[in-house]
């Protein structure tokens, strides 16, 4: 049989730096970032084995006298690395100090990779590591690094005093302003800003501490109005924009804690927001994405995870089941947040619904857990004003609502006037979010409503009543059997309204075809004609005559047969133009010809001679 002989990959140290700075790291700058991660890994360790040990990170700017580049000197007082431990962790790209650790007290330390001192690469050629262990025998060891892949260990001509860790960088020319006092201190405050231990700046022959302040939600404020505007000027200052309001956030998974910043504007629900996250108190991200649940778009977040994993960039978090659980308590809190605005500040939740107003309604519609969630506050436009569904609900055991606005138009006031209640579903989302109400809460009852039901609820008329208006029944449906419509007279309010007209959403189908079919040419007339032959039979429109009118009253006390043909067919019209129906050319000429009518019948009462030939 043949030899298997096995071999070690070969490592193009240039290719891993250029596939770090081009695609795995955001800027070059992330190295002052590696460098603090390493020494607060470092710190930790130490406190692992001395308790009350409390850490520094001293980061020192040294300018050469001629004038060179500038060397950085990173120093921590962790715990150190012994000359077998450099070997395997300082020469091994993958291998990591913490791994050991880790196995046991793996949420102690932000790194886990062991590639983060290579970012170094990114802003110099030669890096030199001066460490001395807690655990080792007291020597200090030198460990130096090149770009070209090549590295060499030796003890320390310069012992260090305590135990600890020194980083030396060199600038290259291209990278001389990252090495700047400015620039060093900004970097430094960006990514280790809430820090719990000092870390001190060193340059120009003065010292100073870059982390002064901390986390502002963990501070003490002397009243809660002082702690949102402390918090309001964080979000400020942190994403350079205004907020309405801040939410705090807390999760148990994870051991999450920060502050949520409600945005001033409202987003497309589909947009991503990103989010500033710390790892153990260190800059992770500020365009994480994965943080809060989908619908939370509406907010913009700086939190602190204790004990979520990152990526290999340690940009974002590994998706698994402990960020899964702390993005659902994450959205608990978003949630609680509307919830006590809703009891609390009614006026501030309807501003905010306002504001996100089409975004939460989209949502909605997407996201079921979401739409309970607010479907309750969202304000609707009915015939008896603006309400939210909540409120609606309380008064009404059944939605009713109509999806276009001249049906909207059309029944509004009639259905004011009955007490009726009937939402005005035409604007956008509005009819979806209707509609889906019985799907996700099962005992909700919803109806699409159409004038056609309208008559239904009115009073009908007694007995004399009938006969009195016996005339004018007759000489409705003579007058407006072409327009085949049906006639009733009945008492509803406003009294002002004289004709009611109704249809079914088929009738209205059908009225509409007809009116396409006559006014156009002789084949699309044809196909129309097909069209409405193979359409189902619908129920016949109906005009209701108000008998708490007085014109209506009076026109049935009217002996002309004449008068009272041209005014039905006036008041048909009327009715179709209060209702925001389109005329059909038939409607049109009667319309034309009833005006002509009853102005000639106004001459012909003065005393002209003109007959009354218009009213036929």
């Amino acid at each position: 049989m043949p030899r298997h002989v096995d071999h070690r990959f070969q490592i193009n140290l240039r290719g891993v730096i250029d596939l770090l700075s081009h695609h795995l790291y955001s800027s070059p700058g992330v190295y002052v970032r590696e460098l603090l991660q390493n020494a607060t890994d470092a710190i930790r360790a130490r406190q692992l084995l001395e308790p009350g040990h409390t850490g520094t990170v001293r980061v020192e700017l040294i300018e050469k006298q001629d004038g060179g580049p500038p060397t950085l000197l990173f120093s921590d007082d962790g715990v150190g690395l012994t000359e077998e431990e450099i070997h395997r962790f300082l020469a091994t790209i993958g291998e990591s100090s913490k791994r050991e650790a880790l196995a046991e007290r793996r949420n102690d330390f932000i790194g886990q990779f062991g590639i983060g001192l290579l970012s170094c690469f990114m802003v110099c050629d030669e890096l030199l590591v001066v460490t001395r262990s807690v655990k080792g025998d007291g020597r200090t060891m030198e460990w130096r690094g090149r770009h070209d892949g090549t590295y060499s260990v030796r003890p320390s001509e310069h012992p260090l005093a305590q135990p600890g860790t020194q980083v030396f960088l060199v600038a290259r020319q291209d990278t001389v302003e990252l090495f700047t006092p400015e620039r060093v201190r900004q970097l430094a405050l960006h990514y280790g800003g809430l820090l719990p231990f000092p870390i001190l700046l060193t340059a120009d022959g003065s010292t100073s501490r870059i982390n002064t302040e901390g986390a502002p939600w963990r501070r003490q404020y002397e009243s809660s109005s002082d702690r949102r505007a402390a918090l309001l000027a964080y979000g400020r200052e942190v994403f350079g924009s205004d907020f309405i309001d801040c939410i705090p956030l807390k999760a148990s998974s994870g051991d999450v804690e920060g502050v949520a910043f409600v945005l001033p504007f409202s987003p497309h629900y589909n947009a991503k927001q990103k989010h500033r996250v710390y790892l153990k108190n260190m800059l992770l991200s500020e365009s994480a994405e994965n943080l809060l649940p989908d619908w939370a778009f509406f907010v913009k977040c700086v939190v602190n995870a204790n004990e979520l994993r990152p990526t290999a960039s340690r940009e974002s978090f590994y998706e698994n089941d402990t960020l899964a659980k702390a993005r659902e308590s994450l959205g608990q809190a978003l949630r609680r947040y509307l919830t006590e605005l809703a009891k609390d500040d009614p006026r501030a939740l309807q501003r905010l619904i306002s504001l996100h107003g089409l975004s939460v309604k989209a949502l909605a519609l997407d996201d079921d857990d979401f739409y309970r969630l607010v479907i309750g506050w969202l304000p609707f436009e009915t015939s008896l004003g603006m309400m939210t569904l909540a409120d609606y609900r309380k008064q009404n055991s059944t939605v009713r609502y109509v999806s276009s606005l001249d049906d909207f138009r059309q029944v509004a006031r009639v259905a004011a006037a009955q007490g009726l209640c009937v939402v005005n579903a035409a604007y956008t989302y509005d009819t979806d979010l209707i509609e889906k109400l019985a799907r996700v809460f099962p005992d909700a009852q919803v109806e699409p409503f159409s004038a056609a039901e309208l008559p239904q609820s009115f009073e009908e008329l007694t007995l004399d009543e009938r006969e009195s208006v016996f005339p004018l029944i007759r000489a409705a449906e003579l007058a407006l059997q072409p327009f085949r419509c049906d006639v009733a007279v009945k008492k509803f309010r406003p009294k002002e309204v004289p004709t009611l007209y109704s249809s079914d959403a088929e009738g209205a189908f059908r009225r509409d075809a007809e009116r396409a079919r006559d006014e156009s040419d002789d084949l699309y007339g044809s196909m129309m004609d097909s069209m409405l032959g193979a359409a189902p039979g619908s129920d016949r429109p109906l005009l209701t005559f108000n008998f708490l009118n007085p014109v209506v009253r009076k026109l049935a006390g009217v002996k002309d047969r004449a008068l009272m043909k041209v005014s039905v067919e006036m008041l048909y019209v009327q009715a179709l133009l209060l209702g925001h129906r389109p005329l059909s050319a038939k409607e049109m000429a009667l319309l034309n010809q009833g005006l002509l009518g009853l102005i000639a019948a106004q001459l012909d009462g003065g005393g002209e001679d003109s007959g009354r030939g218009g009213m036929h």
